[in-house]
């Protein structure tokens, strides 16, 4: 039996999706909610083996729901139609469902999902997030972490700086640091860059959180923030804070 959970914030596609999966022996439905915070305490709680997700949720997104899960289950995607999001999944052969569901789609979908279950295939979501980006005019616009059992979800302007830490990076924000799994490679390509600056191979600052910049010998020079935070700024940083701030 594959025991299934529906992740969707519209009450039209859950219960179209119900009425579908009631003709499936082999499914068992053990849960609906209705945003990502419950999707995360439900996975956790009723381990299930397919979710049904959808993307676009408020507060707490399907993407930014799974990149917070240590071992995520298979998934499907539920989308309305958005075609960075559809060539996104068309790239990383992932399934999706565009709004409104059709039961043959479904159907291809169940069967694709029940040979990776049966066959033991790892899900692995890790490159969606980069693929979603739509253009040079599209950033990020808040960041979740999980931190312990609890999920925060930050603005990125109210997030003072990044800083590199192993294969994680750590996020200084005024509540506290927040440690998450990626990269400041990643990070620089999906914020805005007219507001975060990579001063350093080991930082990136938000130009709003700048306080000032003080030389240190032979050339060196440190990026002090509003809250006290210290940041080195290399040859590079420091030609790119000229030209952006005027020094």
């Amino acid at each position: 039996m594959i025991k299934v959970l529906i992740v969707e914030d519209e009450k039209p596609a859950t219960d179209i999706l119900k009425y579908y999966l009631d003709n499936y022996d082999d499914i068992e439905l053990i849960g609906a909610v209705s945003d990502g915070f419950s999707g995360i305490k439900s996975i956790k709680d009723l381990n299930p083996d397919l979710v049904f997700l959808d993307i676009h949720m408020p507060r707490l997104n399907g993407l930014e729901m799974l990149e917070l899960l240590d071992e995520p289950p298979q998934v499907i995607f539920i989308t309305a139609y958005d075609q960075y999001a559809v060539k996104a999944f068309e790239l990383e052969a992932i399934d999706y469902l565009l709004k409104p569901i059709e039961e043959e789609r479904l159907s291809s979908a169940i069967e694709r999902a029940r040979n990776k279950i049966n066959s033991g295939e790892k899900a692995d979501y890790s490159k969606l997030s980069k693929r979603m980006i739509g253009d040079e005019n599209e950033f990020l616009n808040r960041i979740a972490v999980k931190q312990g059992s609890k999920v925060h979800v930050f603005p990125i302007e109210e997030i003072i700086c990044f800083t590199a830490d192993d294969d994680y990076v750590n996020i200084i924000h005024s509540s506290g640091k927040f440690l998450k799994q990626t990269t400041l490679k990643y990070l620089e390509g999906v914020l805005p860059p007219d507001q975060f600056y990579r001063i350093h191979r080991s930082s990136l600052v938000n130009a709003d959180f700048i306080e000032r910049i003080e030389p240190l010998e032979k050339q060196q020079y440190v990026l002090i923030t509003k809250n006290g935070e210290r940041l080195g700024v290399s040859k590079n940083g420091y030609s790119l804070l000229r030209e952006k701030l005027g020094l």
